[in-house]
Protein backbone atom coordinates (compact mmCIF):
# COMPACT_ATOMS: atom_id res chain seq x y z
CA UNK A 1 0.00 0.00 0.00
CA UNK A 2 1.81 3.34 -1.11
CA UNK A 3 -0.28 5.76 0.68
CA UNK A 4 -2.24 5.43 3.81
CA UNK A 5 -5.85 4.81 3.25
CA UNK A 6 -8.43 6.97 5.01
CA UNK A 7 -10.21 5.52 7.50
CA UNK A 8 -13.27 6.33 10.13
CA UNK A 9 -13.80 4.65 13.24
CA UNK A 10 -17.16 4.64 15.24
CA UNK A 11 -17.35 4.36 18.71
CA UNK A 12 -19.96 2.72 20.72
CA UNK A 13 -22.43 3.05 22.91
CA UNK A 14 -20.53 4.00 26.11
CA UNK A 15 -17.28 4.64 24.74
CA UNK A 16 -15.28 7.87 23.14
CA UNK A 17 -12.19 7.65 20.68
CA UNK A 18 -10.53 5.86 23.81
CA UNK A 19 -11.73 2.23 22.11
CA UNK A 20 -10.34 3.10 19.46
CA UNK A 21 -6.57 3.74 20.73
CA UNK A 22 -4.35 0.80 20.03
CA UNK A 23 -5.77 0.10 16.61
CA UNK A 24 -5.58 3.26 15.73
CA UNK A 25 -1.59 3.55 16.77
CA UNK A 26 -1.15 -0.08 15.06
CA UNK A 27 -2.51 1.08 11.80
CA UNK A 28 -1.16 3.97 11.87
CA UNK A 29 1.17 3.23 8.94
CA UNK A 30 -1.24 2.32 6.69
CA UNK A 31 -4.30 4.30 7.88
CA UNK A 32 -5.43 7.46 8.87
CA UNK A 33 -7.76 7.53 11.17
CA UNK A 34 -10.88 10.05 12.10
CA UNK A 35 -12.79 8.99 15.18
CA UNK A 36 -15.94 11.14 15.02
CA UNK A 37 -17.60 12.22 18.67
CA UNK A 38 -21.23 11.17 17.35
CA UNK A 39 -22.64 12.85 20.60
CA UNK A 40 -25.01 15.55 19.47
CA UNK A 41 -28.05 13.80 17.59
CA UNK A 42 -30.47 11.24 19.26
CA UNK A 43 -31.18 9.52 15.46
CA UNK A 44 -29.38 7.63 13.64
CA UNK A 45 -29.74 9.62 10.28
CA UNK A 46 -28.46 12.38 12.54
CA UNK A 47 -25.68 10.19 13.87
CA UNK A 48 -25.14 9.68 10.45
CA UNK A 49 -24.70 12.95 9.49
CA UNK A 50 -22.08 13.86 12.03
CA UNK A 51 -19.97 10.91 10.86
CA UNK A 52 -20.53 12.21 7.45
CA UNK A 53 -19.59 16.25 8.32
CA UNK A 54 -16.13 14.70 9.96
CA UNK A 55 -15.40 12.60 7.23
CA UNK A 56 -13.02 12.98 3.98
CA UNK A 57 -14.83 12.70 0.76
CA UNK A 58 -13.86 8.64 0.34
CA UNK A 59 -13.37 6.60 3.38
CA UNK A 60 -12.72 3.27 4.49
CA UNK A 61 -15.84 2.71 7.54
CA UNK A 62 -15.46 0.16 10.70
CA UNK A 63 -18.00 0.61 13.42
CA UNK A 64 -18.24 -0.79 17.02
CA UNK A 65 -21.51 -1.96 17.87
CA UNK A 66 -23.59 0.97 18.13
CA UNK A 67 -21.05 2.59 15.87
CA UNK A 68 -21.84 -0.47 13.61
CA UNK A 69 -25.82 0.17 13.05
CA UNK A 70 -24.30 3.86 12.46
CA UNK A 71 -21.86 2.86 10.21
CA UNK A 72 -25.08 0.76 7.97
CA UNK A 73 -26.78 4.36 8.40
CA UNK A 74 -23.86 6.26 6.88
CA UNK A 75 -23.38 3.43 4.00
CA UNK A 76 -27.41 3.44 3.12
CA UNK A 77 -27.74 7.60 2.88
CA UNK A 78 -23.84 7.71 1.00
CA UNK A 79 -22.83 4.68 -0.59
CA UNK A 80 -20.65 6.37 -3.08
CA UNK A 81 -18.25 7.86 -0.32
CA UNK A 82 -17.83 4.17 1.77
CA UNK A 83 -15.24 1.99 -0.06
CA UNK A 84 -15.54 -1.18 2.74
CA UNK A 85 -16.80 -1.93 5.95
CA UNK A 86 -15.70 -3.41 8.84
CA UNK A 87 -18.79 -4.03 11.71
CA UNK A 88 -17.14 -4.98 15.16
CA UNK A 89 -19.69 -6.94 17.47
CA UNK A 90 -22.50 -5.20 16.07
CA UNK A 91 -25.75 -5.97 14.13
CA UNK A 92 -27.83 -5.33 11.12
CA UNK A 93 -31.40 -5.71 12.40
CA UNK A 94 -33.49 -2.74 13.92
CA UNK A 95 -33.98 -3.53 17.91
CA UNK A 96 -35.92 -6.20 19.57
CA UNK A 97 -39.35 -4.72 21.61
CA UNK A 98 -37.09 -6.78 24.63
CA UNK A 99 -34.18 -4.57 23.57
CA UNK A 100 -36.46 -0.93 23.25
CA UNK A 101 -37.46 -2.27 26.78
CA UNK A 102 -33.87 -2.39 28.24
CA UNK A 103 -33.12 1.15 26.80
CA UNK A 104 -36.05 2.72 27.77
CA UNK A 105 -35.51 1.42 31.37
CA UNK A 106 -32.02 2.31 31.18
CA UNK A 107 -32.82 5.95 30.27
CA UNK A 108 -35.42 6.65 33.04
CA UNK A 109 -32.42 5.30 35.68
CA UNK A 110 -29.91 8.01 33.72
CA UNK A 111 -32.93 10.71 34.25
CA UNK A 112 -33.29 10.11 37.82
CA UNK A 113 -29.63 10.22 38.60
CA UNK A 114 -28.61 6.79 38.36
CA UNK A 115 -26.50 6.94 35.51
CA UNK A 116 -23.61 5.08 37.42
CA UNK A 117 -25.59 2.15 38.16
CA UNK A 118 -26.88 1.39 34.39
CA UNK A 119 -22.53 1.17 33.49
CA UNK A 120 -22.26 -1.16 36.77
CA UNK A 121 -25.19 -3.52 35.51
CA UNK A 122 -23.84 -3.45 31.78
CA UNK A 123 -20.05 -4.27 32.78
CA UNK A 124 -20.69 -7.80 32.99
CA UNK A 125 -22.26 -7.32 29.67
CA UNK A 126 -19.55 -5.52 27.73
CA UNK A 127 -16.76 -8.06 28.98
CA UNK A 128 -15.33 -11.26 29.55
CA UNK A 129 -16.23 -12.52 32.97
CA UNK A 130 -12.41 -12.97 33.30
CA UNK A 131 -11.61 -9.12 33.27
CA UNK A 132 -14.11 -7.65 35.41
CA UNK A 133 -11.78 -7.53 38.19
CA UNK A 134 -8.87 -6.39 35.53
CA UNK A 135 -7.75 -2.72 35.21
CA UNK A 136 -9.92 -2.47 31.94
CA UNK A 137 -13.02 -2.49 33.65
CA UNK A 138 -11.67 0.76 35.28
CA UNK A 139 -11.01 2.13 31.72
CA UNK A 140 -14.59 1.09 30.42
CA UNK A 141 -15.66 3.17 33.77
CA UNK A 142 -13.93 6.29 32.89
CA UNK A 143 -14.88 6.03 28.84
CA UNK A 144 -18.47 6.37 30.24
CA UNK A 145 -17.59 9.41 32.72
CA UNK A 146 -16.47 11.13 29.53
CA UNK A 147 -19.84 10.07 27.33
CA UNK A 148 -21.97 11.30 30.57
CA UNK A 149 -25.84 10.62 31.12
CA UNK A 150 -27.14 13.14 28.31
CA UNK A 151 -25.06 12.00 25.60
CA UNK A 152 -25.56 8.05 26.47
CA UNK A 153 -29.31 8.95 26.50
CA UNK A 154 -28.93 10.65 23.13
CA UNK A 155 -27.45 7.45 21.85
CA UNK A 156 -30.09 4.83 23.41
CA UNK A 157 -32.72 6.85 21.34
CA UNK A 158 -30.88 6.95 18.61
CA UNK A 159 -30.71 3.27 18.81
CA UNK A 160 -34.09 2.87 19.09
CA UNK A 161 -34.96 4.97 15.86
CA UNK A 162 -32.48 3.08 13.13
CA UNK A 163 -34.14 0.53 10.78
CA UNK A 164 -33.29 -3.08 9.62
CA UNK A 165 -30.37 -2.34 6.72
CA UNK A 166 -30.09 -6.23 5.56
CA UNK A 167 -31.38 -4.61 2.27
CA UNK A 168 -28.49 -1.73 2.40
CA UNK A 169 -26.21 -4.65 2.72
CA UNK A 170 -27.23 -7.08 0.15
CA UNK A 171 -26.76 -3.98 -1.99
CA UNK A 172 -23.23 -3.22 -1.08
CA UNK A 173 -20.54 -3.90 -3.50
CA UNK A 174 -17.52 -3.38 -1.33
CA UNK A 175 -15.79 -5.43 1.08
CA UNK A 176 -17.42 -6.07 4.21
CA UNK A 177 -15.57 -8.22 7.20
CA UNK A 178 -17.08 -8.80 10.57
CA UNK A 179 -15.71 -9.25 13.78
CA UNK A 180 -17.01 -10.37 16.99
CA UNK A 181 -15.89 -11.75 20.03
CA UNK A 182 -16.46 -15.40 20.85
CA UNK A 183 -17.88 -14.88 24.04
CA UNK A 184 -19.88 -11.55 23.38
CA UNK A 185 -23.09 -11.93 25.81
CA UNK A 186 -24.57 -8.26 24.40
CA UNK A 187 -24.49 -8.68 21.11
CA UNK A 188 -24.43 -12.53 20.42
CA UNK A 189 -22.95 -14.18 17.48
CA UNK A 190 -25.87 -14.88 15.33
CA UNK A 191 -26.23 -11.01 15.11
CA UNK A 192 -22.75 -11.01 13.28
CA UNK A 193 -23.87 -13.79 11.34
CA UNK A 194 -27.06 -11.77 10.26
CA UNK A 195 -24.47 -9.21 8.54
CA UNK A 196 -22.61 -11.96 6.73
CA UNK A 197 -25.36 -14.02 5.55
CA UNK A 198 -26.93 -10.40 4.72
CA UNK A 199 -23.61 -8.87 2.54
CA UNK A 200 -22.27 -10.73 -0.39
CA UNK A 201 -19.07 -12.52 -0.49
CA UNK A 202 -18.74 -10.34 3.67
CA UNK A 203 -16.18 -12.54 5.36
CA UNK A 204 -16.44 -13.71 9.66
CA UNK A 205 -13.56 -13.48 12.37
CA UNK A 206 -14.12 -14.65 15.49
CA UNK A 207 -11.44 -13.85 18.22
CA UNK A 208 -11.75 -16.19 21.02
CA UNK A 209 -11.53 -15.84 24.64
CA UNK A 210 -13.16 -12.16 24.01
CA UNK A 211 -16.42 -10.85 25.06
CA UNK A 212 -17.84 -7.64 23.02
CA UNK A 213 -14.66 -5.50 23.49
CA UNK A 214 -12.13 -6.55 21.16
CA UNK A 215 -10.10 -3.83 20.65
CA UNK A 216 -9.77 -3.39 24.29
CA UNK A 217 -10.01 -7.33 25.28
CA UNK A 218 -7.76 -8.47 22.19
CA UNK A 219 -6.18 -5.38 20.61
CA UNK A 220 -3.36 -6.96 19.05
CA UNK A 221 -6.16 -9.79 17.41
CA UNK A 222 -8.88 -6.56 16.62
CA UNK A 223 -6.05 -4.91 15.05
CA UNK A 224 -4.61 -7.73 12.87
CA UNK A 225 -7.74 -8.09 11.85
CA UNK A 226 -8.47 -4.86 11.07
CA UNK A 227 -5.59 -4.59 8.92
CA UNK A 228 -6.16 -6.97 7.08
CA UNK A 229 -9.06 -6.11 5.76
CA UNK A 230 -7.68 -2.44 5.06
CA UNK A 231 -5.15 -4.38 3.20
CA UNK A 232 -6.23 -7.55 1.58
CA UNK A 233 -10.54 -7.76 1.54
Amino acid sequence: MSERTALVLIPGLVCDAAVWAYPRAALADVAECVVPDVAASQTMRGMAEEVLAAAPPRFALAGFSMGGYIALEVLRIAPERVTRLAMIDSGCRDDTPQQTAVRTASIEDCENGRYGAVIEAMLPLLLHPTRLTEPLADLVRAMSARVGADCFVRRQKALMSRGDRRDTLSQAKIPVRVICGRDDRLTPMSRSLDIVESAPGARLSIIEDCGHMPTLERPQAAAALLRDWLIYD
